[in-house]
């Protein structure tokens, strides 16, 4: 059992590393601009989901499971007319994902089955719901590689037609 147990936090750990190296190597190549731009008429910005997933982390697991006493503001996080940085967006991110990192290495074997609840979460217990909270993020990783194909189709189609007005 101690075994299975230590392989779950390994697993849930590397999930969690693995999906925030991903969004970092997404959101790299873009400008502050462009964290911010939609480029469709629906859906949010790559930087507005990086601030739905700091959010959704910071309650499902940091309120809810660290007891950190975080209240979220779920409207903001898809309408902040005036977000911060896309630096400082990312460090809030990453300190997210520290804390859940942190939540799962304190979790014992009898925590995982602990009964949970939040608001909006249909997650039976702990594990349920940070296994949730990752899968989560995967799907709003989708959303950001389609998100930076766009935006890079945009940007090189601009750059094409400055380029041929400047040829004439």
């Amino acid at each position: 059992m101690d075994e299975l147990y230590s392989n779950l936090n390994s697993v849930l750990a590397e999930r969690y590393t693995t999906n925030a190296a991903r969004i970092h190597e997404l959101g790299a190549p873009l400008t502050n601009g462009q964290f911010w731009k939609n480029p469709f008429p629906y859906g949010n910005s790559f930087g507005h989901l990086v601030l739905h997933l700091t959010g959704n982390l910071n309650y499902y697991v940091g309120a809810q499971i660290a007891g950190s006493g975080y209240i979220r503001n779920r409207p903001r996080e898809f309408a902040d007319s005036n977000p911060p940085s896309k630096e400082e967006t990312i460090r809030q991110f990453d300190e997210a994902v520290a804390m859940v990192l942190e939540s799962i290495r304190h979790q014992s074997a009898g925590d995982w089955s602990k009964e949970y609840s939040g608001v909006g979460a249909k997650a039976r217990n702990r594990l349920d719901m940070v296994v949730a909270c990752a899968a989560h993020m995967q799907h709003h990783i989708g959303q950001m590689i389609y998100l930076t194909y766009e935006l890079g189709r945009l940007t090189n189609q601009s750059a094409q037609k400055l380029g041929s007005a400047t040829a004439t």
